[in-house]
């Protein structure tokens, strides 16, 4: 969905040293098979080395490094010292972008970091905007800066953090985090066990937890400070996220380079995902990133995922949630405006006509107002 919604670059992690512990992540020949599909859409794979390893994870790490070289990987990710110096001896033609983790948010620090290597420093979140001109001006012109633009916020400093360690055992640093700043809280008093007191400061208990970041209305801002790359989090998130959200800031971002005022239509993209209240992070000063409550909101769902479709429009579809005959829907094209059509007639997996797409994943066929390529998705409005 990245690729096929205009990423120019997609990160992900294989079985070992990345940061996301918690989803499948890609085995050796997985990840040889995304190399070959980013570089045949003219794009690139950036695989995470970004965990802080343990002594007794050092020995097999070379031979890793090494074969991520050798399938093609075009950058690794990385957030420790140790693992920046064997990357350059070990995966010498691999590009080396220093991660998010390694908390960079001044150019003495970036300046370092080109010295022992690398090409490009993913700053710190914590970076003003006012600061990331400072920093441009006093790097290299060759380090490339890249800087978070979308996605979720936590209250640590550049996601270090050891509160999930601390109550869970699970060790945020190596990509297993429970995300305790996500619970609610309440107070007990030492001689009354047992019973718990609400934390009502600001009318919420949720003391810890973040809004999420937008900054697609702030591109030109942000091309001007001197961001070479931005950088989309993605963590654990559906591939209807990975579809809208890149499709968005593709659009937001060729109209930024151009000169062009952003459509709104773009920023209301970014609402129809599932996402807490957005901010701007640090970007503008300290931003009042408290949330306090739990939920998400969204304003549409994804109902199917083209599979096939002939240039008279008419396709082969998997559901991924119910909808009806008759319902509005709306087909989201890479680089498009979504298109809207009324769902007049669905026709199950054998040609005959039903009511509604009720069984989870099943195949139907559906008129599409044009023709759409394979992993094109159909939405709903709420």
């Amino acid at each position: 969905m990245a690729l096929l919604y205009g990423a120019d670059a997609v990160y992900l992690a294989g079985h070992a040293y990345g940061m996301r512990a918690a989803s499948a992540n890609f085995s050796d020949e997985a990840l040889d098979e995304a190399v070959q599909l980013a570089h045949s859409a003219g794009a690139k794979i950036y695989v995470t080395c970004n965990t802080l390893p343990l002594e007794s994870e050092l020995e097999p790490l070379p031979r890793y490094l090494g074969f991520l070289q050798e399938i093609g990987v075009d950058a690794l990710i990385i957030a420790d010292l140790g693992v920046l110096s064997l990357a350059k001896k070990h995966a010498p033609r691999v590009a080396r972008h220093v991660s998010t983790q390694f908390g960079v948010i001044n150019s003495a620090s970036a300046n370092a970091l080109y010295e022992l290597g690398a090409d490009t420093v993913v700053l710190a979140r914590e970076t003003k905007l006012e600061d990331i001109r400072r920093i441009r001006a006093n790097t290299p012109p060759e380090l490339r800066l890249e800087a978070f633009v979308h996605g979720a916020m936590c209250v640590s400093f550049s996601g270090r953090c050891l509160l999930s360690n601390y109550l869970t055992g699970r060790d945020a640093n190596r990509g297993e985090c429970a995300q305790p700043c996500r619970w609610k809280y309440h107070l007990v008093e030492e001689k009354r066990p047992g019973q718990y007191f609400e934390i009502t400061e600001d009318g919420g208990t949720y003391i810890m937890n973040s809004r999420d970041m937008r900054m697609i209305e702030h591109l030109p801002e942000l091309l001007d400070a001197g961001i070479s790359s931005f950088k989309i989090e993605g963590r654990m998130k559906s591939a209807y996220y990975t579809a809208v959200v890149t499709n968005a800031y593709r659009q937001a971002l060729d109209a930024a380079i151009e000169g062009k005022p952003l459509d709104p239509l773009w920023v209301a993209e970014t609402e129809k995902l599932s996402h807490r209240p957005y901010s701007t992070g640090f970007y503008y000063g300290y931003p009042g990133q408290h949330y306090g409550e739990a939920s998400y909101s969204a304003t549409a769902d994804v109902v199917a995922i083209v599979e096939e479709c002939d240039k008279e429009g008419d396709a082969l579809l998997t559901q991924r949630n119910k909808f009806c005959r008759g319902d509005e829907l709306e087909l989201l094209l890479p680089g498009q405006v979504p298109l809207s059509f009324r769902a007049d007639q669905i026709f199950g997996p054998e040609g005959e006509e039903i009511e509604d797409t009720r069984r989870a994943m099943m195949e139907f066929h559906l008129k599409l107002p044009v023709c759409a390529p394979k992993g094109a998705v159909v939405r709903k409005n709420r």
